[in-house]
C-alpha cells in the first residue's frame, strides 16, 4: 500500500504541474526488479501473472480523476483523486446559500452596538 501512495502522490503532482501522464502499469518482481508498461489494456492481475511480478499498479488519468489501482498477491486497493477544477465545481454546487442575518435594532437591544 505504501507503494501504491507514493505512485498516486507522484501522479497528482504530475497532473497538477500540467503534465498529462499516459496510462502506466508499474510491475515489481520479488527481487526488487521494476517493469513499466505504457498504456496495456490487460487486466492488472494478468499482466502481474504474465511477468512474475509480486506487485503490480496501474496509474491512469482521465478528465475527472487520476486513479492508481494496486495489486499485491490477493490484496487489492484503489486510489482515485478529483482534479481540482472538478472538486471546486462540486462543491459550489452543494453550498447552501447563506443569507446575511437581519440587523438588530438598537431600541430592541439597548447598549448593543
Amino acid at each position: 500500500m505504501d507503494n501504491a501512495v507514493e505512485i498516486f502522490n507522484a501522479a497528482e503532482s504530475a497532473v497538477q504541474a500540467g503534465h498529462t501522464p499516459s496510462d502506466m502499469t508499474i510491475l515489481i518482481t520479488a527481487e526488487g526488479g521494476i517493469r513499466m508498461v505504457a498504456d496495456s489494456d490487460w487486466p492488472l492481475d494478468s499482466l502481474q501473472l504474465q511477468h512474475g511480478a509480486s506487485m503490480a499498479y496501474r496509474v491512469s488519468q482521465s478528465a475527472d480523476h487520476v486513479r492508481v489501482e494496486g495489486r499485491a498477491g490477493s490484496r487489492t486497493c484503489l486510489f482515485e483523486s478529483d482534479k481540482p477544477e472538478r472538486a471546486v465545481r462540486l462543491l459550489r454546487q452543494r453550498l447552501p446559500a447563506y443569507w446575511p442575518a437581519p440587523k438588530l435594532l438598537e431600541a430592541s437591544h439597548p447598549g448593543v452596538a
